[in-house]
């Protein structure tokens, strides 16, 4: 594990992005943890997060794209933080583009996104915060490939909870890899993550609630 991925556990842990205890996921499922990249508020708190994507984008999908994508809404300050550090940290030019869940029917930016528009040749790298069913990207990746013929160089998500897809044969993440054939990355999986907590916030109680959730939960 590199240390800007153990930094980043600790920052999710820090920042209450990431808790421990019972929670009902849209999935229907009920974990023993949850993360909400919305509670991602400060200034400071979006520099170093914009800081952790930019170095899980180069280390997994080089520099060579022009855009980032980030679904409406928690996607639109990822795509805007991440854009920022990829300049300040190496230098690369990058635009941000992201879907408006309205169209906007007036004025100069009118139309279904806002940023930068999508244009022929563009290559498009794709930020979200989590990936747990892969139903996100089924409604975005159609958005970004019918408005210009662009290239997806990849999605790179911050947490991989390397639970089961909707296939039930491989996770979500393998999923959206074989179905769109663009890989997908992430910042930290969640092995990396009881890795790094383990002993400390992830008790013995609490790992053997995990556990039993990816028994049930995780791919065989």
């Amino acid at each position: 594990m590199e240390d800007y991925q153990r930094s980043f556990i600790d920052f999710m842990a820090e920042s209450n992005v990431l808790t421990f205890g019972s929670f009902t996921l849209k999935s229907g499922r009920t974990s023993p943890f949850f993360m909400n990249a919305g509670a991602y508020v400060t200034g400071s708190q979006l520099k170093r997060l914009g800081e952790y994507y930019a170095h899980a984008i180069h280390d997994n999908f080089g520099l060579d794209f022009d855009v980032l994508f980030g679904p409406a809404y928690k996607g639109i300050p990822l795509a805007v933080s991440c854009a920022i550090a990829l300049h300040d940290l190496y230098g690369k030019e990058v635009r941000y583009c992201a879907n408006r869940k309205e169209a906007k029917d007036h004025g100069a930016d009118a139309g279904s996104f806002l940023g930068s528009p999508l244009a022929d040749g563009d290559r498009v790298v794709m930020i979200e915060d989590v990936t747990t069913s892969g139903k996100s990207i089924d409604e975005t990746y159609p958005l970004v490939t019918g408005a210009a013929r662009v290239e997806v160089k990849g999605l790179i998500v911050s947490l991989d909870r390397m639970e089961v897809g909707k296939g039930g044969r491989v996770t979500a993440q393998q999923e959206i890899q074989e179905r769109y054939g663009f890989p997908v990355a992430s910042i930290v999986s969640m092995a990396e993550v009881r890795e790094a907590l383990g002993g400390s916030v992830i008790t013995p109680e609490l790992g053997a609630a995990l556990d039993t959730y990816y028994e049930r939960y995780g791919v065989r």
